[in-house]
């Protein structure tokens, strides 16, 4: 009974998590819900908005940041059973979103807008690119595992999950973190970009860059000098300009391991 819950759990994290997700989407794309980036109850003073909006984004990046961390983890798996230790992590991130979500003041006072519509359309269509980036990124590096799916599965099915492997399929080959380049993207294409829009996504993007260091890090300590060679090799966010030679079996081999993305 217990892989049963177990299992249970993980598809209850998950279904609030895509939920979530997905309302974030039309959220940050000023798409039709109920309160986006830019629209929603009136922010009171700039002062106040600001305060608030810093804040949600610090828990937002904090809860990210500390409960993926090993360290953290070698504690909390004395709490919280391993197979379940991923979904809890999920599900933790969601409220984090949601609160952002709910509690955010806007600030909708324009800093660019673009008119032209082909130049609009462009950038939707970009909005929209790094949204499928950021999806397909997540199956290159498991899906199901980065979400807790597999663990429960797992749990249920008496079995054992792999350890982690290094190798590079397809987008990995071109940038290391193609999945946070899908969310740069996503974030930074707006043919109108208001103050609230601009806070967000500047916060965001430093998030990402300090993620990535803490992340290439703990990916260093399970990888060692595979990971450094691969860090040599391909770029961290935009295609092409990290420096590249062969490891001395001549080839890359290299993926970021089910760790990638937390």
């Amino acid at each position: 009974m217990g892989g049963f819950f177990a299992l249970l759990y993980g598809i209850v994290a998950y279904a609030a998590f895509l939920a979530t997700f997905l309302y974030a989407i039309a959220f940050v794309g000023n798409i039709h819900v109920p309160k986006t980036i830019d629209s929603g109850p009136a922010a009171g003073s700039l002062t106040e908005a600001l305060i608030v909006n810093v804040v949600l984004l610090g828990i937002f990046a904090v809860q990210h940041s500390v409960m993926a961390r090993p360290g953290f983890k070698a504690v909390w798996t004395r709490i919280v059973p391993q197979s379940v230790e991923r979904s809890t992590y999920v599900l933790f991130a969601t409220a984090a979103l949601a609160l952002l979500l709910w509690q955010w003041r806007p600030l909708p006072e324009i800093v660019w807008q673009v008119e032209n519509p082909i130049a609009v359309g462009a950038i939707q269509a970009l909005f929209w690119l790094g949204w499928a980036v950021l999806l397909f990124s997540t199956f290159l590096i498991n899906h199901f595992e980065l979400f807790g799916l597999r663990q429960v599965c797992a749990r249920l099915l008496g079995r054992r999950i792999p350890d982690p492997v290094f190798r590079t399929p397809s987008l990995y080959r071109y940038v290391r973190h193609p999945l946070y380049l899908g969310f740069v993207i996503a974030f930074w294409a707006a043919p109108t970009m208001s103050v609230g829009h601009l806070l967000f996504t500047l916060a965001t993007t430093g998030y990402i860059l300090i993620g990535i260091f803490l992340e290439e890090r703990d990916l260093v300590a399970v990888f060692g000098d595979q990971y450094r060679r691969y860090r040599a090799q391909v770029s961290m966010l935009i295609p092409f300009l990290g420096r590249r030679y062969a490891d001395e079996s001549g080839e890359i081999r290299t993926q970021q391991s089910r760790t990638h993305a937390e």
